[in-house]
């Protein structure tokens, strides 16, 4: 699944939006057949990112919600960080800034270090952005 996810990451990074959805859907089924749950979250996130940019905002949030619901039931913090990061964004974007800002928050302010990290750095500069 990790493969299969980095490969949706580059298809969307290059704007091959359906091909990195069709990676998120594979890793989806390697999943169901190995039990191999462990980037579940990050799965979820993945495709919510692809669906945006091909403009299903809709399914798109769908996606956050339950990659973060996967991330809170496994007690997966980065996952959790990040799948909320992209909701935020998206909520930004829809003049849902408070919204945004009240689930980032709280997330955000769990770490107590590593705030060098790329995704705690986004995640600040967000949240100055929100408020």
């Amino acid at each position: 699944p990790l493969r299969l996810m980095l490969l949706a990451e580059a298809h969307g990074a290059a704007g091959l939006f359906n091909e990195g959805l069709q990676h998120v859907a594979e890793a989806t089924d390697v999943m169901a057949q190995t039990q191999e749950r462990w980037i579940e979250a990050e799965t979820h996130r993945i495709r919510g990112e692809l669906l945006r940019k091909v403009g299903d905002e809709v399914a798109a949030q769908n996606s956050f919600g339950c990659g973060l619901a996967v991330a809170q039931r496994q007690r997966a913090k980065l996952w959790e960080l990040r799948t909320v990061l992209s909701l935020s964004r998206l909520w930004r974007d829809q003049g849902k800034r408070a919204e945004a800002c009240d689930l980032l928050g709280p997330i955000y302010h769990w770490f107590t270090e590593g705030f060098d990290a790329p995704d705690l750095k986004d995640a600040k500069a967000l949240l100055n952005e929100l408020t």
